[in-house]
């Protein structure tokens, strides 16, 4: 089960985060996904949003994304955290606009 969000800039995903804990999500069950990996850690970090890393994704999966080019990475993890391949396909071209994308997961 997922919630998909997308904002703008930094200021909305926190109010976005603030409204997912209401909702009964955790800072560790919200992921945060911007195209630029450096924007995306600096935001990630700033707001406390949860690392997609080997408990979501699995060894296989962490270790191959190191090879893979950036839109290959970021399908494998929205992948990972329930979305279909449609879906994340969908999603990371909305990053490619250079919005943010916030993945909400009860897994």
């Amino acid at each position: 089960m997922y919630k998909v969000e997308v904002v703008e800039n930094g200021v909305q995903a926190k109010d976005k985060l603030t409204l997912l804990a209401t909702e009964g999500y955790t800072r560790d069950e919200v992921y945060l996904f911007a195209h630029d990996k450096e924007r995306e850690d600096d935001l990630a970090d700033a707001l406390g949003a949860g690392d997609v890393g080997l408990k979501e994704q699995g060894l296989i999966d962490s270790v191959t994304n190191v090879f893979k080019k950036r839109g290959d990475e970021l399908r494998s993890q929205f992948e990972s955290l329930g979305l279909t391949a449609y879906e994340a396909e969908r999603y990371e071209k909305v990053l490619d606009e250079g919005k943010i994308v916030l993945v909400a997961s009860k897994k």
